[in-house]
């Protein structure tokens, strides 16, 4: 059979100028819906109807794809390695440093728009998967002290951490949007580390 000029062969599209947006914006609905863990990148790739290994070549791995689909400046877990290998009794000071670290940096522009963006779209579901998934995830069986609440603790995090965001770097209340990172984290680390290691009433 001669094969017709110009005509396209069926299956997945090939890596068109526009692959790359539809990749981030089905990555979007699926890490919004589904979470983090059920999303995979063949699931990705099927919804946007190209190969998987353009996926892998765009964006490399699952984390740098759920960083580049929510817009984030910097790799999440790039940023909160110190907090991972932190001790125990470091780990409310070691979250605090490090968060307060991006958003007080040349970062803080990207961080706060992505911020602002969901909130204006009503899309808590990206929220919920960048604090509860991809951040605070690593840490859950180590703060999982008594057992059953290691999910509770990483929640009364983001309720602190999404907390300031909002006040700090959108609304802008003063006092608290000019002291300087030092100082507020002096005064959110013992917030943070009761909440990831300390005694919760009723557990």
């Amino acid at each position: 059979m001669t094969a017709v000029p110009g005509a396209r062969r069926p299956g997945r599209r090939p890596g068109t100028s526009g692959a790359r947006d539809r990749i981030l914006a089905c990555a979007r609905e699926s890490f919004a819906a589904n979470g983090f863990d059920r999303t995979t990148m063949r699931a990705v790739a099927a919804a946007a109807e190209v190969d998987a290994a353009l996926v892998h070549h765009y964006f490399g791995n699952k984390t740098r794809l759920f960083t580049e689909a929510i817009a984030l400046p910097v790799d999440p877990r790039d940023v909160l390695a110190p907090v991972y290998t932190a001790s125990d009794e470091d780990l409310g000071r070691a979250l605090a440093t490090a968060l307060l670290g991006v958003w007080d940096s040349e970062h803080r522009d990207a961080a706060v728009a992505m911020f602002r963006a969901q909130i204006a779209a009503g899309d808590s579901g990206l929220i919920r998967t960048f604090l509860l998934e991809v951040a605070l995830e690593p840490m859950l069986d180590r703060i999982d002290r008594p057992a059953g609440t290691g999910r509770l603790r990483a929640e009364l995090v983001a309720t602190q951490m999404t907390g300031i965001m909002l006040v700090r770097y959108i609304l802008g209340f003063e006092p608290l949007a000019s002291l300087s990172s030092e100082q507020l984290v002096d005064i959110v680390a013992p917030t943070l580390q009761r909440y990831l290691t300390g005694e919760l009433p009723g557990h």
